[in-house]
């Protein structure tokens, strides 16, 4: 499985993460990434979503990992209208740890290649 870790500030899930798949990468995902661990606290890191879209595989996943409680900048409505905008559909939210949440947002199975 590759996961790709893009502007998530939590040192501590890299080695989790490590621990169950067989490639980790850093920044940018490659093409046919399974997940991205996507940080975002504010709307115009959202922007990038539309892009990351198309770097993973049909069956993929972005994970939105953004703060929560006071500390939150972003809402879950906003990160809901930004899946959607990018041609994304929100179907799982989590939370990710005790200052984040994430969403998890998917291509629509319509819209998957066959």
């Amino acid at each position: 499985m590759r996961v790709a870790v893009l502007d998530v500030d939590d040192p501590d899930i890299r080695p989790r993460i490590a621990e169950r798949t067989t490639e980790l990468t850093e920044g940018w995902p490659e093409p046919d990434t399974d997940i991205v661990l996507f940080g975002a606290d504010t709307l115009e890191a959202l922007g990038a979503l539309e892009s990351l879209a198309t770097r993973i595989r049909s069956t993929g996943a972005i994970w939105i990992v953004s703060r929560k409680g006071k500390a939150r900048t972003i809402r879950d409505v906003d990160v809901i209208d930004a899946s959607i905008s990018a041609g994304l559909i929100d179907n799982k939210v989590v939370s990710f740890s005790d200052t984040h949440t994430a969403l998890r947002a998917v291509i629509p199975v319509a819209k998957r290649p066959r």
